[in-house]
This record gives C-alpha cells, structure tokens and sequence, in this order.
C-alpha cells in the first residue's frame, strides 16, 4: 500500500489536494452551494467547528473574490476547540460551541451586526455503534443551532451534518420551528453508503417571543411561551435533494490514477498537515519503537519542539 492507494481509492481526497483544498468535504460545500447559491449575498458568514478548514476556504475564496470585485466588506469566522492553520481573510476563535462567551465573540468580530450565514460540517469520532452515533450527533447538531439562534440574522441560512437515522424526524420538527424552508441534501461527494447528509435551513425566522439561552436545551418544553407544541401529524418529512452533476465523480468508485491519458499522474502531498493531531503521542512511541514497552515516556517529554511539529508524517 504506497501513497497513491486512497488516491485512487477516493477520487474527491485526490481532487482535494491537487486543486488545494485542506479536506475533500469542501467538494460538499461546494455543491450545495451550486444547488441553494448559499453564497448570494453573503457578507458575514460562520463556520462552526471548522477545523481542519476546509469549508473555511470554500467561504474565503467564494466570498473573499467576490469583495475584491467592489462588493461589500466580508468577514469569516472560524470556530473550532483544535488549532487550525491561518487562512486569508479567516479569524479564528479557539473556542466552545456551547458556550456564550463564544457567541458574544463572533459578534464582536462582526461590529455588533449578526451573521447572513452559519455552516457546520462537525461530527463525533464515530464509536461503530449507530444509535450512539446518530445521538451524539443529534446532540452536536443541536450545539450548533443553539449558538446560531444568537448570531445569526433573521432570513439567513444554517447548513449543518445530519445523520439520518430512524428519530431524524424529530430533529426536522426542530429545526421547522426556527427556519421556513429546510432541506436535506446529499452532495455528490458524500458516500451513498454513508448516513452522512445536511440539513440546509433557510429564512431564520425564530418563533414570536423566542429568546436564545445558552443555559436551557433547545425545545425542552420549558418556556413560558408556548410555542413547541407541534400541530398536525408528529412525523415531518422535509423534501430531499442529491446535489451535484450525475455525470459528476462517484465518491463510492475506485477509479484509475491515470485519469487523463495526456497527464501522467503524479503524487500530491496533502494541502495542510494537521497541527497537534490527538494521535501525536502515539507517532512519537511508535517511530521509536516504545509501543510495547511499559511506561513508555510521553512525546512531550523526549521531544522538546513536539508542540511546534507534527510528528508522523514525511514529505
């Protein structure tokens, strides 16, 4: 197994570092962006847990061309618990999605207006247990659209990862009450044979006396206004969308390297290495041969410039 093997495996992965994107899931931003025109009008958008940043450079290169043309001013944030490479016209927060702090942040970098967009492409590492799976990320889900009730403006636009489970209909019913419109799409990109899709919500619009409350879960009942009785039948179904050209890539095909008989295929390293992976640790024992042996001393203490490398990896 040499290095063009998920090359050839995976054909967006490929893509995504021959035309410089950080992760192959910007191919999904991007086609939904080609389905919705997400980006109309955008001139203050947010990227929840963004890292490594790829959606982030999608939002950088699509709204950052378009101010450079004459429009109005953009700003993009980027918010994530993990350090992430800087990128042009990007601030970053390192920062909790529950926590309020984080929203007044966002705010603040934004002047005191709210957000026109909200994306969050975040999801758990994924235990192989998919009812525990689809909780975590019901809940994540959840997380996201909490801090986007305080940032973002009334008509805007939420896209966030959804795994769509049995209990998803409850999460339609959720999201129904904040925004007028909500979709599901499945890029071309994503797998069939994943659960992953995205719910795209559009045209904000809160419930009359609704106020965002970091310290309540969302829709629990609670509130003095009663506006979380849902009428009608419980089950809602939301229209679903593929997105993306048919005559577009599989994401579930192998293809060949040599995919154009005039180019000869070659190598491209990936576009950002991670910085201070989780598994760090774990690199450092196993290139010195420490995996077996008891006690093994962590990677801090052996190499004095581990938070400044990224062990693992060879160019």
């Amino acid at each position: 197994m040499g290095r063009s093997s998920k090359d050839k495996r995976d054909i967006y992965y490929r893509l995504a570092k021959e035309e410089g994107w950080r992760a192959r899931s910007a191919f999904k931003l991007l086609q939904m962006d080609q389905e919705f025109n997400l980006f109309t009008g955008v001139n203050r958008a947010v990227d929840l847990c963004a890292a490594p940043g790829s959606w982030s450079q999608v939002l950088s290169r699509k709204l950052r061309g378009r101010e450079e043309k004459g429009d109005a001013e953009v700003k993009i944030v980027a918010v994530d618990l993990q350090a992430m490479a800087p990128l042009p016209g990007v601030t970053q927060i390192q920062g909790d999605i529950t926590k309020i702090s984080t929203a007044e942040e966002i705010i603040r970098h934004f002047e005191g207006q709210p957000a026109d967009l909200v994306v969050c492409d975040g999801a758990p590492d994924v235990t192989g247990l998919h009812d525990v799976d689809e909780y975590i990320q019901a809940q994540l889900l959840l997380a996201a659209l909490n801090i986007t009730t305080h940032v973002l403006k009334r008509g805007g636009t939420f896209v966030a990862k959804i795994f769509r489970g049995k209990d998803v209909t409850l999460l339609y019913s959720q999201l129904k009450i904040f925004f007028s419109g909500v979709t599901c799409a499945k890029p071309r990109s994503s797998r069939n044979s994943s659960i992953e899709a995205f719910v795209v919500c559009q045209n904000y619009q809160p419930p009359e006396g609704y106020i965002p409350n970091m310290s309540n879960p969302l829709l629990d009942h609670s509130y003095d206004v009663d506006f979380n009785q849902l009428e009608g039948p419980n089950r809602v179904i939301v229209p679903f969308l593929a997105c993306g050209d048919l005559s577009a890539y599989d994401s579930d095909r192998t293809y060949p390297l040599q995919l154009d008989d005039s180019k000869e295929y070659q190598y491209t390293p990936p576009t950002q290495l991670p910085i201070q992976p989780p598994y760090q640790q774990a690199c450092h024992l196993r290139r010195n041969n420490l995996l077996s042996k008891e006690d093994a001393p962590s990677a801090s203490n052996n190499n004095p410039d581990s938070e400044k490398t990224t062990p693992g990896w060879t160019s």
